[in-house]
Formats: structure tokens, C-alpha cells, sequence
């Protein structure tokens, strides 16, 4: 019998990225970890850098009302004790992102790191899905006007909602039931995560097929990729089947 893959979903803030005993036996008989990106990648901090400004001279201030933009400028004078307007240039996506370690009340972790820990104690390669241009590309196919609709929202409900989503996705990810997270991607309340699945998701799972079969052909390898990537049809443990290859539950 070939020695298997192993496929975990992570959840990129939490409180606590403890692994458990399951998935560091897992660690431990996979001689290679790839997750989304490459995490070791050392130009992956500067490639984000320059990726995070709109194009053409647009700022902030085309894409809302003053009202919004007032609103705005609450959330971030409330939340990081400064105004936006030295974020203007800066994408949606960015500005939104800068919020996500304000959802929990606990300093943040991270499996990616976890992840990379254990890479670099057993001396293994990390390799990604897709480049940090690929990843970031996803947010430019996606139009402004529903990403700055999702920044109003968060700023007109000072993160109240986001906050309670977040708590939520928390639970169903410790209860490990994938399924429930397509209740939460399909909440109309989030424009880009509702009526943009099949950019933010879909067409990169399917990407990432071919990819998860090299590899694991490869050598034995563990796979770390975002929870809400792999339930659903078009998710990568239905498209792996699709694809051929047996996926079974690890049940603890």
C-alpha cells in the first residue's frame, strides 16, 4: 500500500493553534508540508508590500460617500488609534485584514506558524498551493465596490457582527463540522465572501488538484489549507474523489 497524504483544515486566526496528537502523528510519518502558500518564502513580506496599493492614483474617497468615509474613519480611530487617511491608497482587502486580530479577544496564533514550527524542527521543506501573486490576484478579480460594501458594514457595526461571525466560525471549526461553515461563506451580510465563492474559492480548489496529486506522489505529504476550502461540491475533498483518490475522515 502507498504510504499516505494527509489533508488538514486550518483556520488562520485563533486563539489557540495547539496540534493535536492526531495531527502531529500526522506530522510525523509526512516528510514534506505544504499549505496555501510557501511560508518560508523570504520575499513573500515584500511581494505583499507592493501588491497593496490601488492602481491609477484612486484613493479611498472614490469609492464612498463622506458619510462612509467618516464612518470609516471611526472604525480605525477606535480600533488602532488612528485615522485612515494615511491608509487611503491602501486596498480593501488590506484594510480589512488589518482588523482580523481584533475579532478575538486573546492574543492570535496561527496554524500556518504551528505548521512551520514543526516544518523547521523536522528539517522538512514547506512548498505552497499557489504564489503570494496568485493569492493576491484573487482580491483584484473581485470588485472594489463589494470589498469597500463589506469595510462600510464592519465600520458601521464597529466590528460587532464580524466579531460574533468570527466567534461562530470558531465553535463550528473546534467542532469540527466543515459543513457548517458553507452556512457561514453563503451570508449575503459578507458581499465578497457570499457572491464571489467561485474566485475566493471554487476555481483555486480546483487549481490546487493536480497540485495535491504531484506532491503526494512525491512522498508521503501533509496539506494545511483553510477549513472553508474543503467542504461542499466544488470543495477539495469532493474534488479529490472526483479526481480519483480516496479521502477518508481521520475520526479521533
Amino acid at each position: 500500500m502507498e504510504t499516505p497524504s494527509y489533508l488538514f483544515g486550518t483556520i488562520h486566526i485563533t486563539c489557540d493553534a495547539t496540534l493535536e496528537d492526531d495531527v502531529k502523528k500526522a506530522l510525523d510519518e509526512t516528510t514534506q508540508i505544504v499549505m496555501e502558500l510557501d511560508m518560508d518564502d523570504p520575499s513573500m513580506q515584500v511581494k505583499m508590500m507592493k501588491s497593496m496599493y490601488l492602481k491609477d492614483g484612486k484613493t479611498l474617497k472614490d469609492f464612498v460617500s463622506d458619510e462612509e468615509y467618516q464612518t470609516i474613519d471611526s472604525l480605525f480611530i477606535n480600533n488602532m488609534g488612528m485615522s485612515v487617511k494615511l491608509l487611503e491608497n491602501v486596498k480593501p482587502f488590506f484594510l480589512m485584514s488589518m482588523f482580523y486580530p481584533k475579532m478575538i479577544d486573546c492574543p492570535m496564533q496561527s496554524f500556518e506558524l504551528e505548521l512551520s514550527k514543526v516544518a523547521s524542527e523536522q528539517n522538512e521543506e514547506i512548498y505552497g498551493l499557489e504564489t503570494i501573486e496568485e493569492q493576491l490576484k484573487v482580491f483584484d478579480d473581485i470588485p472594489l465596490e463589494d470589498q469597500y460594501a463589506d469595510l462600510i458594514r464592519m465600520a458601521e457595526g464597529n466590528l460587532t457582527k464580524d466579531k460574533a461571525t468570527f466567534s461562530k466560525m470558531l465553535k463550528i471549526y473546534k467542532d469540527e463540522d466543515i459543513n457548517a461553515l458553507i452556512d457561514i461563506m453563503n451570508d449575503d451580510a459578507n458581499s465578497t465572501m457570499s457572491k464571489h465563492q467561485d474566485i475566493l474559492l471554487e476555481q483555486r480548489n480546483k487549481n490546487w488538484i493536480s497540485k495535491i496529486g504531484e506532491y503526494a506522489k512525491e512522498q508521503p505529504t501533509f496539506f494545511g489549507v483553510g477549513a472553508g476550502h474543503l467542504p461542499g461540491k466544488n470543495g477539495v475533498i469532493q474534488l479529490l474523489r472526483n479526481a480519483g483518490y480516496t479521502v477518508t475522515a481521520m475520526l479521533q
